[in-house]
Order: structure tokens, then sequence, then C-alpha cells
């Protein structure tokens, strides 16, 4: 009877706590995912940059499923490149949802804010897609973005090579059908539920885990995300961009875009203002855009792009202002 009292108390001790660790975890969770649900211009602290360039600033514009947290440390890996030409911003998407308009007039009242002379956008992954089309909407309204940088970006939905993503969450959210912010990881096991036979187990279960973080996008916002990408045609914004430069950069060896279909598609959307489409970031683990763990492949490309962006002894006016 005691052994059986004490294996009760350890029992019910540890139920008590994991009860305690899920509210705390949930409580936390709750709030992160609330405060996020305002979209913010993630700005990285750069005195020098400020100091040289208190006109110019680079947007990045992050890829599928990368958090606040990670877009500042995208920053922070491109900062040796970046911040030759200029101050650093990221996007922190809202958890409510991938909203375009709500991008351009945040991207917009920065600019008048910082009452910016140059402007330069990253886009990191599907990021790009997004970054092209923002920029037709600065131009619509008269500002000029200098230089888009293009990582791994897709062109299209074709130019990715999971379709399956689309199949599951493309479908329920044009349908109306919203996965709750608070069903972390519901998105991953929705796509393994209704595609059952297209990923392992063991796929599924590393993608879910990655999303049982606080800090991770919201399985709303992973859904609109997919849609933006599954909608999104590079033609569409041919000859919108006036006097915008784009380079693209990517990796033959990359998993998750189709790098010989992703670069025909901006070669034939944007090629005559299309400074390059031939950096190759080799050597980079993984190969698809990942300069947080390569940073010195992707300072190589980036300057690369920059120079012939800006060839030394030419007048851009992009040097330190006065």
């Amino acid at each position: 009877m005691s052994d059986l009292r004490r294996v009760s108390r350890r029992r019910f001790l540890a139920g008590s706590l994991a009860g305690i660790v899920l509210s705390t975890d949930l409580v936390a969770t709750d709030r992160i995912q609330r405060y996020r649900e305002e979209l913010e211009v993630l700005q990285v602290p750069d005195d020098d940059a400020d100091r040289r360039f208190p006109h110019a600033m680079w947007f990045l514009f992050p890829g599928y499923k990368t958090s606040w947290e990670e877009t500042r440390w995208l920053l922070r890996s491109l900062r040796p490149a970046l911040a030759t030409r200029g101050r650093l911003a990221g996007i922190g998407y809202s958890n409510r949802g991938l909203n375009v308009p709500e991008i351009l007039d945040a991207v917009h009242a920065a600019i008048r804010e910082h009452s910016l002379k140059r402007v330069y956008f990253y886009g990191h992954s599907f990021g790009g897609m997004l970054a092209v089309q923002v920029a037709a909407g600065l131009a619509s309204r008269g500002v000029v973005v200098d230089l888009i940088v293009l990582d791994s970006s897709p062109s299209g939905r074709k130019a990715v090579r999971d379709q399956a993503m689309f199949k599951g969450a493309v479908f329920l959210f044009d349908n109306g059908y919203r996965i709750t912010t608070g069903l972390r990881g519901g998105y991953e096991l929705g796509e393994r539920v209704l595609h059952k036979n297209e990923r392992s187990w063991r796929t599924v279960a590393e993608q879910t885990l990655e999303q049982l973080s606080p800090l991770a996008p919201s399985s709303r916002l992973i859904q609109s995300q997919a849609s933006y990408i599954y909608h999104f045609t590079a033609p569409r914004f041919s000859g919108t961009l006036g006097r915008t430069k784009m380079a693209f950069i990517g990796n033959p060896a990359d998993t998750t875009v189709d790098y010989a279909t992703a670069r025909a598609g901006w070669e034939a959307a944007f090629g005559d203002i299309l400074l390059t489409s031939s950096l190759v970031t080799e050597g980079a683990l993984p190969a698809h855009a990942s300069p947080q763990w390569n940073p010195a492949v992707y300072e190589d490309a980036v300057l690369e792009v920059l120079r012939l962006f800006d060839p030394p002894g030419s007048a851009g006016g992009l040097r330190p202002e006065e």
C-alpha cells in the first residue's frame, strides 16, 4: 500500500509539473503570437551604417516559415556586404497572415520616416517574389527601389520542387479554411493527413517540431505564404519596376527551388533589368537560401552584385553620405 501511495505521489507530482510547463508554454505562446499579429519593420542597429548612410536602407523580405528572430539573424549574417550600401531592416510578417497592401504601406512609411534616397531589397527565398511586388507598388507611388537581390527565389510555383505543399494548404486557404494560430505544427500534420504517401513520417515530425516553438510563425501565416507562392507569376510584374535593377543568385544543388527553372523565369520576365543571374552560392550547405549558415559564401556573392550595380569609379551616388 505504501508503494502504491509512493508511485501515485510521484505520478501526481510529475503530472503537475508537466501541467505547469504546458500552461506556461501556452501562455507564452499566446502572448508572443498575439504581439506578432502586428506587422513590424525590424531594424538591426548598426552605428557605423547609420552614420555613413542615414538616407539609404536595405529591406529584407524573409522566406517561407522564417521567424522574426531568424530574420534578424539573416540580416546580421549579411551585414558585412549589405552595410557597405545602407542601414538594415527586415519585414516581420503578421501572424494574422500575409497582407501585401499592409507590407507595401509599412515599407513606404519607413521610406518616408527615414527620408530615404536609396532603397535596396533583399528577397530571401519566396521573399524575392514579395520584394518584386512591393517594388512594383512603390513604383506606382513614385518611389524607386534601386536594387533587388533575389536569393534562390522561385519565379513561380513551377520552380518549387515540393509541389505537395500546395495541395493541402493552398486548397484549404483559398476556400476559406484557416488553421488557428494556436495549433502549432497543425500545418505540417494536416499536410501529412491529406497526402499520406508523399512525405515520410520522419520528415513530417521534423517539420512539425520546427513549428512547436512559441517564436515560430503561425500556421495561418504559413498557409497564406503557401497560397502566395502558388499564385505568383513573375511576368505579371514585367515592365512595372522602372529604373530598378535586379540580380538573381542561387545554387544548382538546391533541393527546395529548382535553380534552372527559377533562373529562366526571372530572365524571361526581367532580362532587361537583370544585372546577373549567373552568380552561384557554391559550397553553401544547405544549398537553398542559407546566408545565416554560410555568411562568407554569401558575402562574396552579394559584394559581386554590388560591384556590378555600382562599378568602381562610377557616379552612382552610392558612396557614404556627407
